[in-house]
């Protein structure tokens, strides 16, 4: 079993990586591999709809960030954490960039795995973009994961999340209850729920 967790901070050893290391950390305790991938600070080319990925069965553009994350998820995750800094109130602009791709593009290897976001903000704005990035999850079909508060961590310079003693808490938490979800599903013999053929409805005729 493993889960990969994106850092969607250019700081690659910020504190949006140092609470993603305390989720991996414990996931790691339960018996559950882990993975790293940060966006880093280059340029993240974003989706422009062409719906090649659909012939294709990946994006047009072969960037080595996304090429990564796209092997990491065929070769098989049973896991996502999605963890941001929060800017203007909102997650990077670049991690949502490669989001965009990478869900439309990898959204049948997603669904009915779990999900779950993390937001860092040095005061406010972390709400919203905890809700942002949820979004990605709630219409995959996947599962959210769940903490004891919501997956919040506060710090402005790097190591200062470490003193956010319930962030981390929530993060170990948040941890735990991922290797739990994914144990309970991946023990189930029945599989996933049937789906319906999709329906397109669209308010512009």
């Amino acid at each position: 079993m493993k889960v990969l967790l994106i850092n969607g901070s250019p700081k690659e050893n910020g504190n949006t990586f140092l609470s993603l290391s305390e989720v991996a950390k414990t996931l790691n305790e339960e018996g559950i591999d882990t993975e790293i991938v940060s966006i880093g600070k280059k340029a993240v080319q974003g989706c422009i709809a062409c719906g090649m990925c659909g012939r294709l069965g990946k994006c047009t553009f072969r960037d080595e960030l996304y090429t990564k994350i796209w092997s990491i998820v065929k070769d098989g995750i049973d896991g996502l954490v999605v963890g941001s800094p929060v800017y203007y109130g909102g997650p990077n602009g670049s991690l949502c960039a490669l989001l965009d791709r990478v869900f439309y593009s990898l959204g049948p290897d997603l669904q009915f795995k779990p999900g779950a976001s993390v937001v860092v903000c040095r005061r406010g704005g972390a709400s919203a973009a905890f809700d942002r990035l949820n979004k990605y999850f709630t219409m995959m079909n996947m599962p959210l994961v769940t903490s004891q508060y919501w997956n919040m961590v506060y710090g402005q310079t790097p190591g200062q999340a470490a003193q956010d003693e319930e962030g981390m808490q929530t993060m170990r938490t948040l941890g735990r209850n991922m290797a739990w979800m994914i144990k309970k599903l991946n023990a189930r013999e029945e599989g996933h729920p049937e789906l319906e053929q999709r329906v397109w409805t669209n308010f512009i005729h």
